[in-house]
């Protein structure tokens, strides 16, 4: 709060100290009152209210700084009501009580809304979990009764599968961390049951592997592998031939280890590039194809966050797409 805009605040009272003034100096001069004693008069009444002005201004400014610090030091601002300094300004009492009572209500609102989105997560993951088991049991019937129809039927079923895994992703996603265990891993290990998971998948659409990851990281291989088959649904999706090639490695960097999942697909124009972590964001490739929904990658940005892992895209249009994974190794884990 500056002096200039407390003054401001103050005009009404500044007015009327100079309306007083001047009818007090007419009535002393036509009473015949001496002007030198006047002028006195006056002189003292303005180091009066300018001495009371300065001193309100301090303590007002003191007041709302006292304030500003409480906001910068707590997270949940909503709060300030609570935690409002004491003043025995009846106004500052009246805003407090009145704050306090608009921040109850809008605590209580938020709760509700909070424990409907607890609810319905609770409710999609229960859901996910039990539709697994009609899922598993069309694609055994599938393998036990092997033919065109049923090899095209388990092809769908594995695709339902792969939307029901991303919404039980997507309703844990806010609250990873009642679902995750770090702990040191291979790359290979991971990427090996990614790989076993979707080998139908990848020998039906004709992809040549190239694999090469002996480092270890600390992280949750689970979250880990969605996040890898999400990378590669995307590179047999916007593969640019019949044969589309893979490649994923690791190598070891200041600070880390950095994964890729290198393809020699369609790529992605330049301009784009920054938006695919976007949630529904599709591009000018997920337009082509209509299987995309633009929430893979959004989701698997949103995971890496979670886990503080950082993932980042580089391409070529017509040419190639990495999909690079950074995982940080902390100065006393690589010293062990």
């Amino acid at each position: 709060m500056t002096f200039a805009a407390f003054l401001k605040d103050k005009v009404l009272f500044l007015l009327l100290q100079i309306i007083l003034m001047a009818l007090l100096f007419f009535f002393l001069s036509v009473t015949g009152y001496p002007k030198a004693n006047t002028v006195l008069i006056l002189v003292c009444w303005i180091l009066t209210a300018a001495i009371w002005l300065i001193l309100k201004y301090r303590d007002r400014r003191r007041y709302f700084g006292r304030m500003e610090m409480i906001l910068d030091e707590v997270d949940q601002r909503y709060l300030l009501g609570e935690l409002m300094p004491a003043s025995y300004h009846l106004e500052d009492q009246l805003y407090r009580d009145m704050i306090r009572k608009a921040n109850k209500s809008m605590i209580e609102r938020v709760r509700r809304s909070e424990d409907a989105g607890k609810e319905y997560r609770e409710y999609i993951e229960s859901w996910v979990h039990e539709i697994k088991a009609p899922i598993t049991a069309v694609d055994l019937m599938c393998v036990n009764h092997k033919d065109e129809l049923t090899d095209r039927i388990r092809k769908e079923n594995r695709r339902i599968e792969d939307f029901v895994d991303m919404a039980l992703y997507y309703a844990k996603s806010d609250e990873v961390y009642k679902d995750y265990m770090i702990r040191q891993v291979r790359i290979s290990d991971i990427v090996s049951e990614v790989l076993s998971r979707d080998k139908q998948y990848l020998i039906g659409n004709g992809v040549h592997l190239d694999v090469d990851c002996q480092d270890e990281v600390y992280t949750d291989p689970k979250w880990i592998g969605f996040i890898l088959h999400q990378s590669l649904q995307n590179a047999v999706k916007y593969r640019k031939g019949e044969h589309p090639y893979i490649k994923i490695f690791s190598e070891k960097k200041e600070g880390g280890v950095r994964l890729t999942v290198e393809d020699d697909g369609i790529g992605i124009r330049e301009e784009e590039l920054s938006r695919i972590f976007e949630k529904g964001f599709t591009g000018s490739n997920g337009r082509k194809i209509h299987a995309s929904t633009g929430m893979g990658l959004y989701l698997s940005q949103k995971l890496c966050r979670k886990l503080g892992i950082r993932l980042y895209a580089r391409s070529l249009p017509g040419e190639w797409t990495k999909l690079i994974l950074e995982f940080p190794v902390s100065t006393y884990l690589s010293k062990l």
